[in-house]
């Protein structure tokens, strides 16, 4: 007679790796096509062209600042990930959690391109990029407290992992605070994380 037991739900974790790659991939096409660019005349002058194609510079810029905060993450990510033996359906669905932020992160993004010089899309934006990294900080966390975690791995590494995880929302909760004085800066204090990243490495190294 066959068994009556409970049915749990695995998914290969290689499958799980691949569909976040694949949201990771859409995230960034869907912030590329969030960039307006009009259609202009076919009747200006060379000077004319590159004064219209500089006026586009800060939808650029938000762009490529949206794609390393992206990038950052998906490096995170696999830091994460690829220490993490086996399949864990919990993990699965925080997964599934932390891919719909960072579709939202693409998202909200567009605010930033159309709305830049408003303070209420920056601090939107940054709210979801601290949301994001707490949850794959969550994921670290739940990971090490049940022993899903390489056995190889060093203690030491282990912490240095989550601090590194937790530096990036304290950043952006700091840069907010600065956006009430002066949103030119703190739409750059985000740099900081690539420093502070680098210290934190080097000191947790193992």
């Amino acid at each position: 007679m066959p068994s009556t037991g409970s049915f749990t739900p695995s998914i290969k974790q290689e499958h799980v790796i691949a569909f976040s790659d694949a949201v990771f991939a859409f995230a960034i096409t869907l912030m590329a096509l969030s960039i307006d660019i009009p259609d202009f005349p076919t009747n200006l002058t060379q000077f004319e062209l590159l004064d219209r194609l500089y006026n586009l510079y800060p939808q650029f810029e938000s762009y490529i600042i949206s794609f390393a905060i992206i990038a950052i993450f998906w490096i995170s990510y696999h830091q994460v990930f690829n220490h993490i033996k086996g399949s864990h359906i919990t993990l699965v669905y925080l997964n599934l959690l932390f891919l719909l932020l960072i579709t939202l992160l693409s998202l909200s993004t567009t605010l930033i391109i159309n709305y830049g010089t408003y303070q209420i899309p920056y601090i939107i934006y940054n709210f979801i990029v601290i949301m994001t990294s707490l949850l794959l900080a969550l994921i670290w966390w739940y990971a090490t407290k049940n022993n899903y975690l390489d056995k190889n791995l060093h203690p030491f590494f282990i912490k240095g992992i989550m601090i590194n995880l937790i530096a990036i929302p304290i950043v952006f909760t700091i840069s907010i605070v600065i956006s009430f004085v002066n949103l030119d800066i703190a739409q750059y204090f985000w740099l900081v994380i690539v420093p502070l990243t680098i210290v934190i490495r080097r000191k947790y190294k193992h």
